[in-house]
């Protein structure tokens, strides 16, 4: 009987999810429940999962659902107590599963693990997307052990020795219990992409669990495969979801100063964007900051569902951010690496 179900994403990559299901099955000896959620692929990805993977449980799509509305449909069809959300474009070092199951069940508040995230263009170095765990400031700009903006350093193994507790699990690859994931509401939809496992993690500190990373468990990301990093759409939705999220944790209290200086880094942001002829970047702050001022009736609902988990202050939750604008601290202090973050 499987253990663990693996919810897999997907929207086109014949190739690329054919590497991910071979890695994935000689990685482990767990048993596991396979989902392929298809976003409605146009190439012949389904037909090469049914004809080379049968025992995959593929449900289809009529249209793209994003990251966040397919893993909602696979998580809910899952059938176990642990759910793997999984990148379509990652491959895995042996047992890596089994380290993540160990971690999940020696503590029992621990609800997600992810594990360490490896370049798979440059395997000398962290990944993009989550490296050696994710961190974030307190004005809701994340960033990683060993990545943070575009400066990713080497593995030298140099985050290993740290508390195991993290602010967020890449959606790239963590493990999970599924019932905590419902109690949370799942995945935000309205995210589409990017930052969706942030938020969601966000309510599960609220709830009073915490978020783990394991770094003997390894695998390895493309990174930015299906949106590059340069992408306008990317941008928007890295700026949009930050704010949205930042608006929908925090109570007003903290709000009535967070918010005015998380706005004025914005444009700050979107001015140096116009200096630097970084016109994407600027039309990506104008319109996330739009799309909040027409959405206001929504983000007011998702903030009272979010009252109803909370168990843990604003103050608890911000103890564990770095205090200091990640923004700043790259740009005019010249800080590139996670280490030199707290010398700042």
């Amino acid at each position: 009987m499987s253990k663990v179900s693996v919810i897999i994403p997907h929207y086109n990559g014949e190739e690329i999810l054919k590497d991910c299901l071979e890695s994935l099955f000689q990685s482990t000896r767990v048993a596991l429940e396979v989902i392929l959620v298809d976003n409605g692929s146009s190439d012949d990805s389904v037909d090469m999962v049914r004809h080379l993977f049968p025992d995959v449980v593929v449900l289809q799509q009529e249209k793209n659902l994003g990251f966040a509305g397919g893993c909602n449909v696979g998580i809910k069809a899952a059938a176990n107590e642990y759910v793997l959300i999984l990148n379509n474009d990652t491959t895995h070092e042996k047992n890596w599963i089994e380290y993540l199951l160990e971690t999940l069940e020696s503590d029992q508040k621990i609800a997600a693990v992810q594990p360490k995230l490896i370049s798979y263009q440059n395997p000398g170095n962290f990944d993009y997307s989550g490296a050696n765990g994710g961190e974030m400031d307190i004005f809701g700009f994340p960033f990683a052990r060993g990545r943070f903006f575009h400066h990713i350093e080497k593995d030298e193994k140099q985050y290993d020795h740290l508390d195991r507790e993290i602010i967020w699990a890449s959606g790239t690859a963590f493990l999970a219990r599924r019932s905590l994931l419902l109690e949370a509401g799942l995945f935000d939809a309205t995210f589409f992409a990017h930052m969706e496992e942030i938020d969601l993690d966000w309510r599960l500190r609220l709830m009073g669990y915490t978020l783990a990373v394991d770094p003997r468990a390894r695998i390895f990301h493309r990174s930015g495969y299906t949106l590059g990093a340069e992408s306008p759409f990317k941008k928007y939705l890295n700026h949009r979801n930050s704010l949205y999220m930042l608006i929908a944790n925090y109570r007003w209290t903290t709000l009535l100063y967070i918010l005015p200086a998380r706005i004025l880094l914005d444009w700050m942001a979107a001015i140096e964007s116009l200096v630097t002829f970084d016109f994407g970047r600027f039309r990506a702050v104008f319109k996330a900051h739009f799309w909040l001022l027409f959405h206001l009736p929504m983000i007011k609902e998702k903030r009272k569902k979010t009252s109803g988990l909370r168990k843990v202050s604003d103050r608890a939750i911000m103890h564990k951010f770095y205090k200091k604008p990640i923004a700043l601290v790259s740009f005019i202090l010249k800080k590139n690496k996670y280490a030199d973050l707290y010398d700042a």
